[in-house]
């Protein structure tokens, strides 16, 4: 018989975390730990990192959901929240392969190479940004992600303009990330601004939920348009499907914690590619456990494009793992350790 518990804990930015929709200082966290009843010293450990004020599973009931699948773990697939989903689908592959292991023992879990990511840029005023804009050039990144839609847009657009005077398309790629930030009446006036910038592709231009507006910005658009928040809540196969066909965006944005797994995140991938939609995967801002386990499935992929995946460093109490950042890159040091948080509370 499988048993499980769950338990809470909160993470700390290194900074103050702001995108269009908030602020943030702390982020909560969950992790499920799962064993066999004759074997309690072997456990699997995966995250359920619930993302407030967006994930669809954001609701008052979260914890009793939580702790009654902890109560019967074995029915994990009949959950309809998609970070618990995630928690136990990569608890139970952890169970199984062990040591953080989870599906894969591909090159990147044996530590031969590392998963090439872009720099990620926070909002923050003209300043900051231009400083942190400094640091991840200086770091080695070639390709880097911007949220923008925190700032005004001239702001922003003088900060692009000052990259592109110091560095080409060729050697520098820019993703952009609105986070639904354009309203409708002005979002095609901004992607043709943006365009002169040589920009390649732009998060969720508008927010969720505009499936008429955004196809029209899909098909009309001087930018690759990506979605992400969009297919947040989207639970088979057929809606998914139907809305990669509705819409027809150039790029999907997976986040496996939001979309209800890695299993999830390999239906809409094989979905997108069908339909010659491209796609690359980015974390929901979890721990490394979570971060792991999506680093895991992307080497399963075989991807050669740079994933959204350097969110690790963003905290100052993270796990205690064996991933480490070199060159632009996520590595897995096979020598390394893992942990857990201090001082958190396991509860049946």
């Amino acid at each position: 018989m499988i048993k499980a518990q769950w338990a809470k804990a909160r993470l700390d930015f290194r900074f103050e975390a702001i995108t269009s929709r908030e602020r943030m200082w702390h982020k909560d966290t969950f992790f499920v730990r799962v064993w066999h009843s004759g074997t309690p010293d072997v456990v699997g450990i995966g995250e359920c990192p619930l993302f407030r004020g967006l994930s669809a599973d954001d609701r008052p009931d979260y914890t009793k959901v939580l702790a009654d699948f902890c109560r019967r773990p074995s029915e994990w697939r009949l959950c309809s929240y998609p970070s618990i989903r995630f928690g136990f689908e990569t608890a139970m592959a952890d169970l199984e392969a062990g040591g953080r292991r989870l599906w894969s023992d591909g090159p990147w879990s044996r530590g031969e190479k590392g998963i090439a990511i872009n720099g990620l840029v926070w909002m923050g005023d003209a300043d900051t940004m231009g400083r942190r804009i400094a640091e991840k050039l200086d770091q080695g990144f070639r390709v880097l992600k911007l949220k923008i839609g925190g700032i005004d847009f001239e702001s922003e657009c003088r900060l692009l303009e000052n990259i592109r005077s110091h560095f080409r398309p060729a050697d520098l790629e820019i993703r952009l990330d609105a986070n639904g930030s354009f309203a409708p009446c002005e979002a095609m006036e901004r992607l043709g601004r943006l365009a002169g910038y040589s920009i390649h592709s732009i998060e969720q231009p508008l927010a969720p939920g505009q499936k008429d507006a955004m196809r029209e910005l899909c098909r009309r658009s001087p930018i690759a348009i990506a979605l992400d928040e969009e297919l947040i809540g989207y639970h088979s196969e057929e809606r998914t499907a139907g809305l990669l066909d509705d819409i027809r965006p150039q790029y999907v944005i997976l986040k496996p914690a939001l979309i209800g797994g890695c299993g999830a995140a390999s239906v809409i991938a094989e979905q997108a590619s069908a339909r010659g939609i491209g796609w690359w995967a980015t974390s929901a801002l979890e721990s490394d456990i979570g971060l792991n386990a999506i680093a895991q499935w992307v080497d399963s992929c075989n991807v050669t494009v740079p994933q959204g995946l350097g969110t690790g460093n963003l905290y100052s109490n993270n796990v205690p793992s064996p991933l480490e950042m070199h060159h632009a890159a996520l590595w897995r040091n096979p020598a390394g350790n893992w942990g857990m948080p201090d001082n958190i509370e396991w509860q049946d």
